[in-house]
């Protein structure tokens, strides 16, 4: 039986030049990098030298960049710390109703603590207008936080006319860039944006490790507190493996980017014309040209999204339904439900999300397979329409 893979926003592969650059870290150079020897100065040369990885694949400076344990870290860095430094100042924090939920959940922790959020709309294809952008700011304005690109639908938002607008009212602007990282040029400057989050293993590497851009002169309250690690902003003794493979999986990013970007494109248009020129009432999720290279979310009548699923993995085909973060919760998706897709539609909603290692042939496969899978479940569904 086949065994492909096809859900990279939800976790991606880790290269093997990734593994091999963290293994001497684990049983060679494990020295703790703030100690004083030897073995500590070889580990601080490690983060180092990490940091400066990362800072070149965002255009970025190495004493921007602040490890943490992943994405939602991140996140919670961002939000809660502009939110506590600046809450004598305002209150009021801009987001969207379509971010993942470690922005959703951090701003209502936020609101249950007695700050205001504004929740902007996005159209049927999952853009925010920058102009609502524009109407939401107010004098208690603090803080901005929109995804660069929806981890669902894969719609990539006008983060740099946001920027724009956000600075020319004095406003600070932090993005949640992990699943763009890695798929579409992110330059901190060109975005300009004054934090970024990212994570590790979208983007080939390991788990458990991700880090925020943190724009020079930006000043932002620690979450976590104790030997004053990372310039103070997150204390911890650092898990040197884990930012060696982040940093050799940024390396890699940068390096295969325009190679990795344009195969992924050319496998996500074919699956996408192939499948919707297949099977009768499909529908694209999403904006059909400002989306991910690597992202092809559709939506099938009559049929459930956990259904397809099922069958698809009993065929050797991994991919998602809905958000791959809360994929075993029977919740329709906040993110289509904001679309303005019918319940019915959302609950036949598929993700599939490309690699670098995937093939046409794999495509192919999945399509074929596909197709099968819906006329199937069509057959046995009481709603499908019977001529």
């Amino acid at each position: 039986m086949a065994k492909i893979y096809m859900d990279n926003s939800a976790t991606t592969k880790p290269d093997p030049e990734v593994v091999s650059a963290m293994l001497p870290y684990f049983n060679e150079y494990f020295g703790n990098a703030s100690s004083l020897h030897s073995f500590g100065q070889e580990a601080a040369g490690a983060l180092n030298r990490s940091r400066q990885q990362v800072a070149d694949l965002l255009g970025a400076q190495p004493d921007e960049i602040i490890f943490t344990s992943g994405g939602t870290e991140s996140d919670n860095l961002a939000l809660k710390g502009i939110a506590y430094l600046k809450k004598n100042a305002g209150k009021h924090i801009i987001t969207s109703v379509v971010e993942h939920p470690a922005i959703l959940n951090t701003c209502k922790n936020l609101q249950d603590n007695g700050f205001k959020v504004t929740y902007l709309p996005v159209d049927d294809q999952g853009l925010i207008d920058p102009n609502d952008v524009e109407d939401a700011i107010i004098d208690d304005t603090i803080l901005i936080s929109i995804m660069h690109a929806n981890n669902e639908i894969g719609t990539i938002q006008p983060i740099e006319d946001i920027s724009r607008l956000a600075h020319e009212k004095g406003v600070l602007v932090h993005t949640d860039a992990v699943q763009s990282i890695g798929k579409i040029p992110v330059n901190v400057d060109d975005l300009g944006v004054d934090m970024l989050s990212l994570s590790a293993h979208k983007i080939h590497g390991p788990k458990g490790v991700g880090a925020l851009y943190v724009r020079k002169g930006t000043r932002l309250e620690s979450l976590i507190h104790g030997g004053g690690h990372e310039r103070g902003k997150r204390s911890g003794t650092e898990n040197i493996p884990g930012i060696v493979g982040l940093a050799k999986a940024a390396e890699l990013a940068g390096q295969r980017l325009e190679k990795d970007a344009g195969h992924l494109a050319n496998l996500r248009d074919a699956a996408i014309t192939k499948i919707l020129g297949s099977i009768s009432e499909s529908y694209l999720n999403g904006h059909p040209t400002q989306r991910l290279p690597n992202n092809v979310h559709l939506r099938f009548s009559y049929v459930e999204g956990e259904s397809l699923l099922m069958m698809l993995n009993m065929k050797g085909v991994a991919v998602s339904t809905g958000s791959a973060c809360s994929s075993k919760s029977l919740e329709p998706s906040h993110v289509l439900a904001t679309l303005g897709i019918p319940p019915e539609q959302i609950h036949g909603s598929l993700r599939i999300t490309l690699g670098r290692e995937n093939t046409m042939d794999e495509v192919d496969y999945v399509v074929e397979n596909l197709v099968e899978i819906v006329t199937k479940l069509r057959a046995m569904s009481p709603i499908t329409p019977k001529n």
